[in-house]
């Protein structure tokens, strides 16, 4: 039995590169969309937003003489290119989903807003959230963190290559520690890069709980509907 009624799923667009390391890896992407319909199976409405960050992100653009707001922009486009590819692949499986935009890009996607996007979940249906929030200078972790909030989702999940928050990279450094729970404050005081700081404060504003976990374990996604601690709980 699921552990949450209504979820808001944050993936993000490096994790769909796989192994080799930009684009999308149609293994993962497959994978990925299994353990979505394995728990959308279990009756839970779900929402998705995902990254675009191994397609282009805005903020590496700048950096190499992008305008930032064009660069902003053609991250947002590239959300919309994972949120296509995601929903395929939920429909070659045989689960319904929509794509909605927070910038208008019909019929590549319907427009979003609130009531479309609980209208769709509660017809059954997968709803993925692309285009981030629709304006420059705001992370895909913000704009999930506000779909999250504007859905009425019971928690925020975050499928990562990490399972769950360290004092540091436990790729790097062997000696680094796993939090079971960590507090906003602490996130702040201890410099952690668990996902952009607005998002966490946006949720610890709203109530909405963030967890953590790793997506990449395939069938991990279900244990943690389930109720099993395989992350770490970010407290909102």
């Amino acid at each position: 039995m699921a552990k949450f009624n209504r979820i808001l799923l944050k993936l993000s667009g490096e994790s769909l590169a796989g192994e080799q390391g930009f684009g999308i890896d149609t293994q993962r992407l497959n994978e990925y969309a299994q353990q979505i319909k394995e728990i959308h199976e279990m009756g839970v409405q779900i929402g998705i937003v995902i990254g675009g960050g191994n397609i282009f992100r805005g903020l590496q653009g700048a950096g190499k003489g992008f305008d930032r707001v064009k660069g902003d922009q053609m991250g947002m486009c590239a959300t919309v290119i994972n949120s296509l590819a995601l929903s395929s692949a939920l429909g070659a499986i045989g689960v319904k989903s929509r794509v909605l935009t927070a910038i208008r890009m019909e019929p590549i996607g319907d427009f979003y807003n609130k009531w479309k996007a609980l209208r769709i979940m509660e017809r059954n249906e997968i709803v993925i959230m692309g285009a981030g929030t629709g304006n420059p200078y705001f992370s895909t972790d913000t704009g999930s963190t506000l779909r999250g909030i504007e859905i009425e989702a019971d928690v925020m999940l975050k499928g990562t290559r990490v399972d769950g928050v360290y004092t540091a990279d436990p790729e790097k450094d062997p000696t680094a520690t796993k939090f079971d729970d960590i507090s906003y404050d602490e996130v702040l005081q201890r410099g952690l890069k668990v996902m952009d700081t607005t998002a966490i404060a946006m949720a610890k504003d709203n109530d909405l709980p963030i967890y953590v976990f790793n997506m990449d374990k395939v069938g991990n996604l279900k244990k943690v509907l389930e109720g099993e601690n395989l992350g770490t709980f970010v407290h909102a």
